[in-house]
């Protein structure tokens, strides 16, 4: 298998929302870093994640990135948190909006758990910020 394997088969509409909400470069880079191990599971987290669940019409894309940093900073997905912070300002929410969902993680998932979540929000939105 060639070291990028095509895209072509992805689902459409969950690329179309990944891109949306991660931005075209960090698409272009999985797609870039994509090999005969990682193909399947791009696939899958594009189809599924992207264009099963990011497209469902019950909740608009703000109130999935308040889900998902909510659910990242509790599991203490440092990495992912810091996609989703960024995701999260594409997706329109305020510097304190992220501030208050951080909150509500410390009630509910823990001083830890915020404190990691905090140190994350800081970097991320300070990176922004120089942008």
């Amino acid at each position: 298998m060639s070291p990028h394997p095509s895209t072509e088969h992805w689902d459409p509409a969950g690329e179309e929302v990944r891109r949306a909400v991660l931005g075209d470069d960090h698409v272009d880079r999985a797609v870039a870093n994509t090999d005969d191990v990682t193909a399947d599971y791009q696939d899958f987290i594009t189809r599924y994640a992207w264009g099963g669940i990011w497209t469902r019409p019950g909740l608009e894309r703000r109130e999935r990135s308040i889900v998902t940093l909510s659910v990242l900073a509790a599991l203490h997905h440092d990495g992912e948190l810091a996609m989703h912070v960024r995701a999260a300002r594409r997706n329109g929410l305020t510097r304190e909006e992220i501030q208050e969902v951080l909150l509500q993680v410390g009630v509910y998932a823990g001083v830890p758990a915020a404190n990691r979540a905090f140190a994350v929000a800081q970097r991320v939105l300070g990176e922004m910020d120089d942008d």
